[in-house]
């Protein structure tokens, strides 16, 4: 799933498909890249984000979901709000991605059942301003997978199909510290659920923290080096590698900045594992 973000403020890529036409070119190389669906957003949902209004978010995103769709290129719509999502889908979009979590409303609910589209459950609490206060938990993966599987109940209850639903433990959503890291270990307890995941770890803090870690430790100990967080592009190498493990542990999808780099670590990853497989390793 390659990310296209129609944004000024995204935290890694922000203003620069920000045009429709350069959205629709940045979608194109994402395809070409390897990439089997491309997520279009509208609002930045990085932490400190300020809301974008209804309107201004459809306004930067239906244009280029409409082109797209006319390109036969196919769309998950990243967006917490139903009308955006309601006329993403009419516009050509094929999949809603939520990230609002706890707070999902009964409108989007409603629609997902109308309209029998897939749709991605994010495990989110708070809002961009309140997310990181609210990074406590007793045991990350346990605790996550339980409120996944409330909100899930949320959408049965409604009458959506089970098998619309694809959930992400939401890594970087009111996650700190080593969080992230334990739902990437402990994504066994979300595969066996029983419904496609989603890893969507492309660029994020965690990741550039363990990267100034690594780069601090190489450095004469002596030294010392100031923790030195490289800037999120160049964290594509570390996403990859994190692509390639997310689909040797039963990965629906990966949702990336950099769809080539990650396309590559997953290609060797099934080749290696249909080969370890078939028996023809010697």
């Amino acid at each position: 799933m390659g990310i296209l973000n129609v944004t000024p403020d995204s935290f890694s890529d922000g203003g620069q498909h920000a045009d429709r036409s350069g959205a629709v070119r940045h979608a194109l190389d994402l395809v070409l890249a390897g990439a089997d669906i491309v997520d279009v957003g509208g609002e930045s949902t990085r932490p400190g984000a300020s809301p974008v209004a209804v309107p201004t978010e459809q306004d930067r995103i239906l244009p280029v979901i409409r082109e797209l769709a006319a390109r036969g290129v196919v769309m998950s719509v990243d967006t917490m709000h139903g009308e955006t999502a309601r006329r993403a889908v009419e516009a050509g979009a094929h999949i809603i991605n939520d990230v609002s979590g706890e707070r999902v409303t009964d409108d989007m609910i409603d629609l997902v059942r109308d309209t029998g589209v897939p749709y991605i459950l994010t495990h989110a609490r708070g809002d961009s301003r309140s997310m990181d206060r609210r990074a406590v938990y007793e045991n990350t993966v346990e605790d996550v997978r339980a409120e996944l599987l409330e909100w899930r109940e949320r959408f049965l209850d409604r009458g959506v199909k089970r098998e619309q639903l694809i959930l992400d433990p939401g890594l970087g959503f009111a996650k700190a510290g080593d969080q992230d890291w334990d739902l990437l270990a402990g994504m066994g307890r979300f595969t066996d659920i029983g419904h496609p995941v989603l890893i969507a770890a492309s660029r994020k803090r965690f990741i550039g923290t363990l990267m100034a870690r690594s780069r601090e430790e190489s450095i004469d100990e002596s030294g010392g080096a100031d923790l030195q967080v490289p800037p999120p592009s160049e964290r594509d190498a570390a996403t990859a590698a994190i692509s390639a493990l997310a689909a040797e542990r039963g990965a629906w999808a990966v949702r990336v900045h950099d769809a080539a780099s990650s396309r590559n670590a997953v290609d060797v990853t099934r080749k290696l594992l249909a080969t370890e497989a078939s028996g023809d390793a010697s």
